[in-house]
């Protein structure tokens, strides 16, 4: 049995990769913090598909709580190791830098670059020791230009691009590969409840985001998940250290 851990995994396109992952054959863990109807409906969809998968609640950006459920899971798991981990959890505290508060800012770190420290270095040793993994972190197009009034965001997702590129180079002789997906503008529940609070339908945004994407559309959280699919195939064993952007041409 293959174990994939997908933190933020119950929604959007940490649902996706969840879903994909499934299909790809792996036994996938549900992480998230606490929406448990959303996380029940994507192990729900992905066990009436015919895979496999378990919740496991946790907050990324508590290392207690982090240590202490990934050591129950490896106790009652003595055989097995997580072989792929998609760091994909994060929260968004977006606002002009100046009117950032201490607080906020420190939420968007926690959740998002310090959960890679916590959650890889446990992860990490069990891959080390059987010479086969991936590290897949989910960055975004923020992280290579910016958006007005997500400085932290951007900070974020920056610093996933520095850490896969470092860690690449630690564990590339052991088999692992480190990589990171950089997702453009995506049609998640998290833009379209955005739009909802600027007033703004689909159809607008759409006629808006049309002159600065290439290919005149928004992406598809399943196209991320393709993505992330092959990255953590045998296809992609020589592929480490690399920030792959999928934003339907905006950054080129």
């Amino acid at each position: 049995m293959k174990y994939a851990l997908v933190t933020g995994g119950s929604r959007g396109i940490g649902r996706a990769i969840s879903i994909q992952l499934a299909r790809d054959g792996y036994y996938v863990i549900i992480n998230y913090k606490s929406n448990h109807e959303a996380a029940q409906e994507t192990l729900s969809q992905i066990q009436n598909e015919g895979g496999q998968a378990e919740l496991m609640p946790f907050d990324v950006s508590q290392p207690d709580a982090i240590n202490t459920t990934l050591e129950q899971w490896y106790a009652s798991h003595p055989d097995e190791y997580i072989e792929v981990l998609v760091n994909n959890a994060g929260v968004s505290r977006d606002d002009m830098f100046l009117d950032i508060e201490s607080e906020d800012w420190h939420k968007v770190i926690n959740s998002g670059l310090n959960a890679f420290y916590y959650i890889s270095q446990r992860v990490l040793p069990e891959m080390i020791l059987h010479h086969q993994g991936r590290i897949i972190n989910i960055s975004s197009i923020a992280a290579i230009r910016g958006y007005v009034g997500r400085v932290n965001h951007s900070a974020v997702k920056a610093a996933l691009l520095g850490v896969t590129k470092a860690l690449s180079v630690e564990v590339a002789s052991r088999k692992i590969t480190v990589n990171a997906v950089a997702p453009g503008l995506i049609l998640t529940d998290i833009h379209r409840n955005f739009l909802k609070s600027q007033n703004i339908s689909e159809e607008e945004s759409l006629i808006q985001y049309k002159k600065y994407i290439p290919m005149q559309r928004i992406g598809k959280p399943e196209e991320v998940a393709d993505l992330v699919s092959f990255l953590a195939s045998d296809k992609a064993a020589y592929i480490t250290g690399q920030v792959i952007a999928i934003d339907g041409g905006l950054a080129v």
